[in-house]
């Protein structure tokens, strides 16, 4: 695949979230077959051939190890399956290391049988192309392959975090880290876009392309989280995050701790102002800068023909194609009053959980 598209001068790419798994490829026209044809091998042709899967292990189990080596990565995921107790999104997309060392060659091939199917994929194509002629090359390309039967979705619904969860990881390291974590709603849900404004007012506008948009810096001089704990003093850098996902995930606030600052001083610190959120909501100028940034953020991450593919087939495969044509609209929409009450129902204390990264020094650590 990499000489094929890199023979038209394009670049290809793939990742798997907790939602979906994607493929990218971005070419020139006259290479639409090739990629259809690419895709189209990927959905119905793949071998697993046993020697290649156990390669594959070693560069995977490398990749979760030097993830478990890395204290904020680490901390995100040890927060994250502590705050769940039922749905799947407790688990790591990489998995645990245990999956990695008992999962066989047939445990991978059946998976790939039951969700490589074309009834369970979406299909996009973004660019200089007449729309009837690229359904015909792609009938072409996927018309063989048969459908499957559709994989059971999970239907499990997370029960009420009934008070405050921690986890607190001492390991070797150099700096300490602290995050946050509260049950978010998910896209379609009605609180999904004021969240995403409070984020905003919160941390900084971050956008809604899972691909690109947390790889540029978030606008963050005026934002609550920024003011009080890296112009504070405790913190060297400060982040929010809340992502589209299907079902309800996490709405989760990072930040390093500065050093000779303490991580009980960083969550005491962030606690206020999220209180004070919670007490006074926030103004209309607040509210205006927020829905301004996101405006941008939400035109910036369509720059490209490989930005809006992803957009599209991302909406389509949690939500629909519609809620992706509606974002501008939905942020236009979001008022300093909904603001404040998803600031209470979702921010409580009792609701959250927290985690403490402590460097420990030589053999003090966990192993």
């Amino acid at each position: 695949m990499k000489g094929i598209i890199e023979q038209f001068g394009g670049s290809w790419n793939g990742y798997t979230w907790i939602d979906q798994t994607t493929y990218l490829e971005t070419a020139t026209r006259d290479a639409l077959d090739r990629m259809l044809f690419i895709e189209a091998e990927r959905m119905g042709g793949c071998l697993y051939d046993p020697e290649d899967c156990e390669a594959e292990r070693t560069i995977i189990m490398s990749e979760l190890q030097g993830g478990e080596n890395d204290p904020d990565q680490l901390l995100d995921q040890e927060v994250t399956a502590a705050a769940f107790k039922a749905h799947p999104y407790r688990h790591p997309t990489i998995g645990w290391l245990t999956d990695l060392q008992s999962m066989t060659r047939d445990d991978l091939y059946g998976y790939y049988r039951r969700y490589y199917v074309p009834n369970n994929a979406t299909l996009v194509i973004v660019g200089d192309v007449d729309t009837e002629d690229a359904i015909r090359r792609a009938d072409a390309a996927f018309g063989a392959i048969p459908p499957g039967q559709l994989p059971v979705r999970p239907r499990l619904v997370e029960p009420d975090q009934l008070g405050e969860r921690r986890v607190t990881i001492r390991k070797e390291g150099t700096t300490a880290y602290f995050k946050a974590a509260f049950h978010a709603p998910a896209v379609t849900d009605a609180d999904f876009f004021p969240m995403l404004v409070l984020d905003a007012v919160l941390s900084g506008a971050k956008g809604m392309n899972i691909w690109s948009s947390f790889r540029t810096p978030p606008p963050q001089r005026s934002a609550r989280l920024y003011r009080a704990l890296v112009e504070g003093g405790l913190a060297s850098a400060v982040n929010g995050a809340l992502l589209p996902t299907q079902h309800p995930f996490l709405y989760v606030i990072s930040a390093t701790v500065k050093e000779g600052a303490s991580l009980a001083d960083v969550e005491a610190a962030t606690r206020r102002e999220l209180d004070d959120l919670r007490q006074r909501g926030i103004d209309e100028e607040e509210l205006a800068k927020a829905k301004s940034q996101l405006r941008a953020r939400l035109v910036f991450e369509n720059d490209s023909v490989t930005n809006i593919a992803h957009q599209i087939g991302y909406f389509q495969t949690l939500a629909s194609v519609d809620l992706y044509h509606e974002l501008p609209a939905r942020v236009a929409g979001v008022t300093a009053e909904q603001v404040a009450e998803v600031a209470q129902r979702y921010l409580r204390p009792s609701g959250q959980t927290l985690g403490w990264f402590e460097p420990a020094a030589d053999g003090e650590g966990a192993p």
